[in-house]
């Protein structure tokens, strides 16, 4: 028996393209003492799967390798096994990779049976890690302050922003259509949004944070980041989580002034949500609780078809997306 999965034929020049990846048939492996089978029902689409293509050394994790399965986060069903600690029947998220099968490792986690994997890829992993460890330990929240969110409509963003509007923030979206603004302000509660794709960006800012800008959760870069860095406060801190924007280029556009970061004494840091995994039992019950009170909720973009994975890339990179960008197979 085969099963089938995308390999990587070659790394992107500039944006993702379906030529980059090849569908093979691969052998169904036969397992050894220790080993399990998982089928995959669903696979996570996110952006830092770009970064996984850039072919650099310094960076958190290698990148995909010529030939080598893409990497990604998925949900499946362990069909097979002979390790006790993940036994026929079990459910497990974790690093997995474009294939409609993949040996089991000892870092999956078993999720609860009564928690849906749409829930599991929105909150309770790496997504629910990156809003909660980004926003609470690097950008350490006061009520009453202002965030500024850009990707705010994709799936952390728009976590980051309930998030931060449950710890009695003012919160401020950044997203790329009239529709989804809409949306973070009547469904999400958000207390105002900006299509950056508007006219007379820094007066609307303003307007929205008539008091500045005192946190800034960083997605997307682009030039509406000039104009969110040019209205923080002084203390102001800049939480980086992605540059979405900068990706395909490969000379990223220039960054904030470090004089502005000295005088007004800024906070600029980076992260990755990898490096936060100990907090991932108080991230979990933080927005487990919150999502039980009403207080966030998540939305998915599911796209049905394995064959369907590079297209889903793709078009979360054009994004096309609301919430979560899920592949279900």
């Amino acid at each position: 028996m085969n099963y089938r999965a995308f390999k990587l034929s070659k790394y992107p020049q500039g944006k993702i393209t379906m030529d980059i990846f090849d569908q093979v048939s691969l052998p169904m492996p036969a397992l050894k003492e220790g080993e399990f089978l998982v089928k995959q029902t669903h696979m996570s689409l996110d952006p830092a799967m770009r970064t996984w293509l850039q072919e650099r050394d310094d960076s958190y994790m290698p990148p995909v390798q010529i030939g080598e399965v893409m990497r990604s986060y998925g949900v499946g069903e362990v069909v097979e096994s002979l390790n006790p600690r993940f036994p026929a029947g079990s459910r497990v998220v974790g690093v997995t990779g474009w294939s409609e099968y993949v040996l089991g490792n000892e870092e999956m986690t078993i999720i609860d049976p009564s928690v849906s994997a749409e829930a599991v890829l929105s909150i309770f992993y790496i997504t629910g890690l990156t809003a909660y460890a980004g926003l609470m330990k690097i950008g350490m929240p006061k009520k009453g302050e202002t965030l500024v969110v850009t990707g705010a409509a994709g799936s952390v963003g728009s976590l980051v922003g309930q998030l931060a509007k449950a710890e009695g923030l003012r919160v401020v979206g950044i997203a790329g259509s009239d529709e989804k603004c809409k949306w973070l302000v009547d469904e999400l509660g958000f207390d105002a949004a900006i299509n950056y794709k508007s006219d007379n960006l820094e007066a609307q800012l303003s307007a929205a944070a008539p008091n500045g800008v005192d946190i800034f959760y960083e997605n997307t870069g682009g030039p509406i980041q000039e104009i969110i860095f040019n209205q923080l406060n002084r203390f102001g801190r800049v939480i980086v989580c992605g540059v979405i924007a900068d990706y395909d280029s490969a000379i990223p556009a220039k960054g904030p002034s470090w004089v502005d970061i000295n005088l007004k004494s800024l906070r600029v840091q980076g992260f990755i949500a990898t490096d936060y995994l100990e907090i991932s039992d108080e991230a979990v019950s933080v927005l487990g609780n919150y999502l039980a009170q009403g207080k966030i909720q998540y939305k998915t973009h599911t796209v049905e078809g394995f064959e369907n994975l590079p297209e889903g890339l793709m078009m979360l990179f054009k994004g096309e997306n609301t919430g979560k960008f899920v592949v279900k197979f």
